[in-house]
């Protein structure tokens, strides 16, 4: 009954593998890029993110700025403005035509000179690039669905892998260990399993948090688990202002200051219709992981505020829900993670690689012995002939 588990489990790991492999290596690899974004993209692109810092210099009112960028581009609205806590930072406008946000124009701004110091449409950039291929391999919902199904597999192939990993007792001390000085193929070995051993916790959860993106019932089923109840629809309120005042924007983002004091890059989603409120997003800097962010909705008239969503206040099915962005790209309590995030997906990525070249040795060994036994015959027949 043993050994035949193990062959089932030995088959369907062989055969997933072999289905998946491709897309697993892409994923993980692209997935080991994307860890450190958000540190590598002012470094990138330099003229787009940061600025000098002039002394004795203030920041010069938000509102200019956004004036500025209005009368650049006069036929597209701007949608949204990002605004980082550093001071040599620009400030970013997302500029968009029509409803649908595709397409989007991202336009630099220096707070200090209101200078655009930079232009890109986010489709180009390097990082959006590397994402499309992570979750889409750059073929839109064809690629969602391979991906989707591939992260499926993987999630078989880790388990059926536990299984052919776990050891007897003569076994036990070669499972845990890497034979550096061993020969090609006990070495392969080796880094296939004892690696794959050692990331497996890591890559599994990994891969299960990746699901979320790929179906909509994973999404859900987090929210119906500890809310007992589908995702709550958010939609900003409508406006209450009736006069429109000067310098809103430096209003909401004063009040903004006020009301969440800590450290944390914000950014402004404006409506296109104008009965509808400006949101106004908060990444919490001190919190003791990543992705806490506080919600609060601005009346775009005049710049009071309607209402507000802490992340205090958000129900266990969201709070939950917002774990799973930073728990899959290891952003979740910063560098230490985030360098474990990058080891484990530089090791996911060779373990497609290590396991076709187990199974094409085992594929030629067979052959060699097939070759053997039929030559063994002849062998014998020759010799007879020779004797005789």
């Amino acid at each position: 009954m043993k050994k035949t588990f193990k062959k089932i489990a030995s088959q369907l790991h062989l055969w997933l593998g072999v289905s998946s492999g491709l897309v697993v290596f892409i994923v993980a690899l692209t997935g080991s890029v994307l860890v450190f974004e958000e540190e590598l993209e002012p470094v990138i692109y330099p003229d787009f993110h940061v600025v000098e810092v002039p002394k004795g210099q203030s920041l010069l009112p938000i509102d200019n700025l956004r004036a500025t960028v209005a009368n650049a581009y006069p036929k597209q609205r701007i949608a949204r403005i990002e605004v980082e806590p550093h001071a040599d930072r620009t400030i970013i406008f997302g500029l968009v035509k029509g409803k649908k946000e595709k397409n989007v124009l991202s336009v630099a701004v220096n707070p200090y000179t209101a200078e655009i110091t930079d232009t890109r449409r986010e489709n180009e950039s390097f990082f959006h690039i590397v994402l499309q291929l992570h979750r889409y391999l750059c073929l839109k919902d064809t690629g969602k669905a391979i991906t989707g199904v591939a992260t499926i597999m993987f999630v078989v192939i880790m388990i059926t892998g536990l299984v052919l990993w776990w050891p007897n007792r003569k076994q036990a001390s070669q499972r845990f260990i890497i034979k550096w000085n061993a020969k090609f193929k006990r070495l392969n070995w080796d880094l296939h399993a004892v690696f794959g051993f050692y990331v497996l916790p890591f890559t599994f959860l990994i891969a299960l948090t990746g699901l979320v993106w790929s179906y909509k019932w994973v999404n859900s089923m987090i929210f119906l688990t500890f809310d007992g109840k589908p995702q709550q629809k958010r939609e900003a309120p409508a406006n209450v202002g009736i006069t429109y005042t000067t310098g809103t924007l430096a209003k909401i983002i004063t009040e903004t200051h006020r009301l969440l004091p800590h450290p944390g890059r914000i950014q402004f989603t404006l409506p296109e219709s104008d009965s509808l409120s400006i949101t106004v997003s908060k990444v919490n800097g001190n919190a003791s992981i990543s992705n806490v962010v506080d919600f609060l909705y601005f009346d775009q008239t005049d710049g009071k505020l309607i209402s507000k969503r802490l992340y205090d206040d958000e129900t266990t099915g969201m709070k939950v829900r917002r774990l799973v962005f930073p728990i899959h790209t290891g952003s979740i309590w910063g560098w230490p993670t985030k360098v474990l995030a990058l080891l484990v997906a530089l090791i996911t990525a060779t373990l497609p690689v290590t396991g076709v070249v187990i199974w094409v040795g085992r594929k030629f060994k067979k052959k060699e012995k097939v070759v053997r036994k039929n030559a063994a015959p002849h062998t014998a027949g020759h010799a007879k002939a020779a004797v005789g």
